[in-house]
């Protein structure tokens, strides 16, 4: 019974791949989970609420209140390990993407603690919309797992993508996610993120177009993992919907040099993504400075290198990541700047790959460990990368 104990809240939408949720929960029940079910007003078109409850042992829900009682939909959220919602219609799909909440399970999925799965089903056409991709990919940046739609016979009689998942892959795949749930459970991990922005004077810095959207990533994908994240992170827009262990926010690369030299002695695993500039101004003005001469000269100064720091006060049993960000000669480069710093493994991205980079939701990467063997991996969402760089990082540290 691989997922004996396990709490999994499931959610039916008004699609006619419905009727697969009735394998569906028997097989999780068989697997030893307990399961509760939340169906929209239009599922039950598709689904009985009495097989389901019959099958799962609890009331199925579908309304936020009724003439009796309310449904705590916050207290749902909290109750659960995983929220898997299967279907998921494209209707349900367009509301979670933009926070409409007008029924109890969107409710939910809007105030739920525990991770999202979502398997969608719906028309090929419809699959491939923009605006279904876009929504997709946005419920894919919130940290929502996604399992792959199937090719097949669909509702309309067409053959194609769009078909949900069946019953058994699902339940594998919510069988992985519990299995590497905690592989990093009792692992301390320093994490940095974002850019940093070197004052010239009070309004003006030196900056880059880092996000912090990679580095963010892969704390919250840590955090879902078990471990214990300190996130350094420099100045982002990027919303924190987790919670790590410490989030210590810093302007610049000093700062930046100071919270990672303080907080790596207790870590095993410290993944240095942020974008820290190399130099900095030698004086910072006080005053903001007019313009007044046709020409303006900066004096700058290097900055302190983290990752080179670290790797020298590195001791037996911590795992140093570096990132390295080329133009040409890129994997030479990069192993070179591993071998260098005295990093454990380094992530790659070239500016000549479309799509990877700063600022952008995707990125694509290669990554080498100390005996420079190379993973690679396609363009993907920063998600994804983040999945792709962790799995890849307790692979070499296990070997």
């Amino acid at each position: 019974m691989k997922l004996k104990g396990k709490k999994i809240l499931i959610g039916i939408t008004g699609s006619i791949a419905a009727y697969k949720s009735i394998v569906l929960v028997r097989l999780l029940i068989q697997e030893g989970a307990e399961v509760k079910v939340i169906i929209t007003p239009a599922a039950k078109e598709f689904v009985s609420p009495l097989v389901l409850s019959t099958l799962s042992k609890n009331k199925v829900l579908t309304d936020l209140f009724d003439e009796s009682s309310w449904a705590n939909h916050v207290e749902l959220g909290r109750w659960a390990d995983l929220m898997l919602i299967a279907p998921l219609s494209c209707n349900t799909l367009a509301k979670m993407a933009n926070g409409l909440c007008d029924n109890l399970l969107v409710a939910v999925y809007l105030s739920a603690t525990c991770p999202v799965m979502i398997a969608p089903a719906m028309d090929e056409d419809m699959w491939k919309h923009s605006s279904t991709k876009n929504n997709i990919e946005r419920l894919r940046s919130y940290g929502n797992i996604i399992v792959p739609v199937e090719s097949g016979e669909l509702a309309s009689g067409l053959t194609g993508e769009g078909r949900m998942a069946e019953p058994a892959t699902i339940t594998q795949h919510i069988e992985r996610f519990f299995l590497n749930r905690n592989d990093f459970a009792g692992t301390k991990v320093l994490v940095t993120a974002g850019p940093t922005y070197e004052a010239i004077d009070p309004v003006r810095f030196i900056g880059n177009h880092s996000s912090g959207k990679m580095g963010i990533a892969l704390a919250k994908e840590l955090v879902m993992r078990g471990a214990e994240v300190v996130l350094v992170l420099g100045p982002s827009f990027q919303e924190i919907n987790f919670r790590p262990l410490k989030l210590i926010r810093v302007q610049n690369a000093e700062e930046m040099y100071n919270a990672c030299t303080e907080e790596f002695s207790s870590c095993t695993i410290a993944i240095m993504a942020a974008a820290v500039a190399d130099y900095t101004p030698i004086r910072k003005a006080e005053e903001k400075i007019k313009k007044s001469e046709a020409t303006f000269h900066l004096e700058l100064k290097r900055t302190k290198d983290i990752l080179k720091s670290l790797g020298g006060i590195k001791t037996q049993g911590q795992f140093l990541v570096g990132f390295a960000l080329e133009t040409d000669n890129e994997r030479e480069y990069a192993i070179e700047k591993m071998k260098s710093k005295n990093a454990d493994m380094i992530v790659l991205n070239s500016l000549k790959d479309e799509g990877a980079g700063f600022g952008g939701n995707t990125n694509k990467i290669s990554i080498f460990d100390k005996k420079e063997n190379e993973y690679s991996f396609s363009l993907k969402s920063k998600v994804e990368v983040a999945k792709d760089i962790i799995d890849t990082l307790k692979k070499i540290i296990d070997a």
